[in-house]
């Protein structure tokens, strides 16, 4: 959200943009937020709007992963552990399986600092 609305740390996330560009990073987004960026978008900005950003991330070196079983059970578990908001369980989620960091800008992420490293940009 913070790349796509040129918030605080969007420069941040273009440099982490530009090294999957180059091939240096991976990038992946669980479906699940995907769907919150399209939602929050739609509801602060319109269906035009949002529909636009929806097809630049199409447009970036993001791979979108849907939300399987284990990826939704895995959720579920964090969410009943450490309280965070739904969505952002499926991006911890992601992360672990992945061995990948989560970056964010979300303090809510502290919780679960010690299930899945979290880098804040």
């Amino acid at each position: 959200m913070i790349f796509l609305t040129d918030g605080p740390g969007a420069g941040a996330v273009q440099r982490i943009m530009d090294l999957a560009i180059d091939g240096n990073a991976q990038l992946v987004m669980s479906v699940v937020n995907w769907g919150e960026i399209y939602y929050a978008t739609w509801r602060d900005r319109g269906q035009r709007v949002a529909r636009r950003i929806v097809d630049e991330i199409v447009q970036l070196p993001v791979e979108i992963e849907d939300a399987t079983y284990e990826a939704t059970r895995m959720a579920a578990e964090l969410k009943a552990q450490f309280g965070l908001p739904y969505a952002d369980c499926f991006a911890a989620s992601l992360a672990r399986r992945r061995s990948a960091p989560v970056l964010t800008a979300d303090a809510d992420f502290k919780a679960v600092k010690g299930f899945v490293t979290v880098q804040f940009i």
